[in-house]
């Protein structure tokens, strides 16, 4: 199906398994059938290349379902493409990347 107002660079659709998220620079995010907020990720650019991965939220409707991971590897994939590093102040974000080694050469200073 042809779509004639396809998303911008700056706002797009990532499909993880069943879930698409929105997809914006510094924000990843899931609205539900009725357009609420069910899952988030915000890293926004705190200094030239560097984004700070601080808030993850996960409505309780998702919980068990994989989806905080999930947006961490988004924010990951986000990051890697914009060529940027990430400094990790929420919680989740830091037991993820402990978690995974492999995305170690994202966190700034390493």
């Amino acid at each position: 199906m042809f779509d004639p107002h396809p998303p911008s660079p700056h706002h797009e659709i990532e499909r993880s398994d069943c879930m698409e998220f929105q997809q914006s620079d510094g924000r990843i995010w899931l609205d539900n059938e009725e357009g609420r907020l069910v899952a988030e990720i915000t890293f926004p650019e705190v200094r030239p290349g560097v984004a700070d991965i601080d808030h993850t939220f996960v409505d309780p409707s998702l919980r068990g379902q994989g989806a905080a991971g999930k947006l961490v590897q988004a924010a990951a994939d986000q990051l890697r493409q914009r060529g940027m590093k990430a400094e990790l102040t929420c919680s989740y974000a830091q037991k993820w990347f402990g978690e995974h080694p492999e995305q170690g050469d994202l966190l700034a200073g390493k």
